[in-house]
């Protein structure tokens, strides 16, 4: 709690400094700090920045991009998956998980078998396109 008052405190004198500068318009800062607070929350709040945050961890990985791109293609069970890229079943499994809890794929079961799809093809489809130089 002292290390959020001092933080807080820090960022209020920042702002004070801002609005002494001139360079912003604020005349009372606390209310300053309140709107700026209101405008994050506008944008994007927390909740959904962190659902677009666990779909951008879950794309920060070679492995995940290259089943992405196998899903793309056609659904998938998981033996395939592992062949295809030479992985082991833990190892595949771990991945299919992340996509999944990120919502970039879904899973149908079939007896035994569990296939994988792309949750939002055209989505994943947009992003395979980016070209990266």
């Amino acid at each position: 709690m002292l290390e959020h008052r001092m933080s807080t405190s820090k960022t209020s004198q920042r702002l004070k400094r801002l609005a002494e500068s001139g360079i912003c318009s604020a005349t009372d800062t606390s209310e300053y700090a309140d709107d700026l607070k209101k405008l994050a929350n506008k944008i994007m709040n927390a909740e959904i920045a962190a659902k677009k945050g666990k779909v951008f961890k879950a794309l920060a990985d070679e492995i995940r991009l290259r089943i992405l791109s196998l899903l793309a293609t056609r659904e998938m069970c998981v033996c395939e998956v592992m062949v295809a890229l030479d992985l082991t079943q833990p190892t595949a499994s771990h991945h299919l998980g992340i996509l999944e809890n990120a919502g970039l794929v879904k899973d149908r079961k079939e007896g035994k078998w569990v296939f994988y799809s792309l949750s939002d093809p055209s989505l994943v489809e947009n992003m395979l396109k980016l070209n990266m130089p």
